[in-house]
């Protein structure tokens, strides 16, 4: 069994991410294992000011939700961010969450790729909707995703699902007339494989 962490970070409370990663969860809990999900839309977490203080055995200074959450996250085996595409890319509020992974770095004497701290070592997927579906749609938010967390962070990627097409920005969520939700089921259920 796993403990799978699903950063929510934007959308409508029933939205088309919300209908994703209820269906991603519900194969996750049914193959065994342990899901919480973190709606970032009720912890409000503020991007990272640059001011070092965690660098110096302190928490962050920011008073937001993040602090909290940092025993959660390292915890957990396998973190899933879950957005909208918003302006082509991840939400402001996942960015803001992993910007915020500054204060729990620690320092790393022989660095790869030019870093000068590591990070826990974690698994890590991504779950998106869009209403569009165009061949480039997702192509800034999968870059952000594979540079930022699989490249530099150095988080395992297990896998991707890119929801395009599921309605107008403006009407009621579609993801129900497409194959996604059943795709994400089955993405949950078997990202582990058996184990």
């Amino acid at each position: 069994m796993k403990k799978i962490l699903i950063i929510q970070g934007g959308g409508r409370p029933k939205g088309n991410t919300a209908q994703l990663v209820e269906s991603f969860q519900r194969g996750a809990e049914e193959a065994g294992h342990s899901v919480e999900v973190i709606s970032l839309l009720q912890n409000e977490v503020k991007g990272c000011l640059g001011c070092n203080a965690c660098r110096y055995g302190k928490p962050c200074v920011q008073k937001d939700s993040f602090n909290d959450l940092v025993p959660k996250i390292k915890g957990a085996n396998l973190l899933v961010f879950a957005s909208p595409l918003y302006f082509w890319t991840l939400s402001s509020r996942i960015k803001a969450f992993i910007e915020r992974f500054y204060c729990i770095a620690e320092e790393d004497a022989n660095p790869p790729l030019g870093r000068y701290e590591k990070y826990p070592v974690k698994d890590c997927a991504l779950l998106m909707t869009a209403a569009d579906n165009f061949f480039w749609t997702f192509e800034q938010a999968v870059s952000y995703y594979q540079f930022a967390l699989v490249n530099y962070i150095g988080f395992h990627d297990k896998g991707m699902l890119l929801a395009g097409g599921c309605g107008d920005t403006n009407g009621k969520p579609q993801i129900d007339k497409t194959d996604y939700l059943e795709k994400a089921y089955q993405f949950g259920k078997t990202i582990y494989g058996d184990c």
